[in-house]
């Protein structure tokens, strides 16, 4: 059996990228993509030389401008970067057949069989002379691996993770970096003095295992390159949802409430991308002390117009949700999709049919 070779693409500070190379007077200087700090706007995504002052993604805009005060910001141009990860695709198709996009600016690809080395620097060199933008590419056995080696060397990075050197890659880097390790899960693992994969590792698996269940299993294999999860390809989607981590904890209802506008925008404009409509939508809030809440609310008839799921959206925020902590982590998604191929289902009074001309 043929050893499995995954290739991990993740596109560099996308959005800011093409802004930065749509307007060339923008090279090499710290910009975001975001909203207007007059307007407690939050940053989408900086460029590198904007990270390099601390700003972030999710960031307020005015705390970005606080910290670079040069900073300049550009507004989100959903459609132009959709039309270039489009033209992304494209290129990723001439090489796999089998590719599973995360999102807008990141993509897996199963090269099994082929020589993934040689296909993951054409990939880089064509998406650099064909679009002027670059990518950082990992390569590895599993999806795991090669997602971690890809964010190894940010910006334009080139990273190969060979079954042989899996181990000694893993085992000195923080447990933050195995996937599934967010803010409370390290916490957890660190109250049992597990700090770096190599802890994890050493550490009693049956402790793990009761203490975490299913996750603890599955942080086990991480922890030591095992990935069995397969490539999806372009498959439906059962839900689309964008959220974020803010930089600090939010108190503002006018911060949140922008939020779930420019993530409405961004939604309507992913379904009408893929001639979608989608009926239902779920608020998900995380308060500062990790308490996890969501509501969902399902609409009258299918919709792509951003107006619609922001109101649903926001009625909720404001009405459904007690936010009397301040907030860590704040989503949207949409669900209960219907694809254009679907037929409508026509609503029809059964009585008043057999009561109409057609009895």
């Amino acid at each position: 059996m043929k050893e499995k070779q995954i290739i991990h693409v993740d596109m560099d500070a996308f959005y800011a990228s093409i802004e930065q190379k749509d307007h060339p007077e923008l090279k090499n200087k710290p910009i975001a993509v975001g909203g207007d700090p007059k307007r407690r706007g939050v940053v989408c995504t900086a460029s590198y030389e904007a990270r390099r002052y601390g700003v972030r993604a999710a960031m307020a805009s005015k705390k970005a401008q606080m910290l670079c005060p040069n900073l300049i910001f550009m507004p989100v141009r959903m459609e132009r970067y959709m039309e270039v990860s489009r033209k992304i695709l494209e290129i990723f198709e001439d090489y796999a057949e089998c590719i599973e996009p995360l999102s807008i600016d990141e993509a897996f690809l199963d090269v099994t069989g082929k020589d993934g080395i040689k296909i993951g620097r054409e990939i880089k060199e064509r998406i650099k002379t064909e679009l002027g933008l670059t990518a950082s590419v990992g390569i590895s056995q599993n999806k795991y691996l090669a997602k971690l080696a890809s964010d190894y060397q940010k910006p334009n990075g080139f990273t190969i993770i060979t079954k042989e050197e899996a181990e000694g890659f893993l085992l000195p880097l923080p447990v933050r970096k195995l996937w599934g390790v967010g803010p409370k899960t390290e916490n957890e693992l660190r109250k049992l003095g597990i700090y770096y994969i190599r802890d994890l590792v050493n550490y009693d698996q049956n402790i793990i295992i009761d203490r975490f269940g299913k996750k603890g299993f599955e942080l086990l294999n991480f922890a030591k390159g095992k990935d069995d999860r397969a490539v999806e390809n372009k498959h439906r989607r059962k839900s689309i949802g964008e959220e974020t981590t803010f930089e600090t904890d939010i108190d503002d209802m006018n911060i949140l409430i922008q939020y779930t506008e420019d993530c409405s925008k961004i939604l309507a404009y992913r379904l009408r991308e893929k001639g979608l409509q989608a009926r239902t939508v779920t608020v998900k809030v995380k308060f500062e002390d990790f308490e996890c809440i969501t509501r969902s609310t399902t609409m009258p008839n299918f919709t792509d117009i951003y107006q619609e799921i922001y109101l649903s959206a926001s009625n909720m925020i404001q009405n459904k949700i007690n936010m009397i902590k301040k907030v860590r982590l704040l989503g949207i998604q949409v669900s209960n999709i219907r694809y254009p191929d679907e037929p409508v289902q026509l609503l029809m009074d059964v009585e008043g049919l057999f009561k109409g001309e057609g009895k």
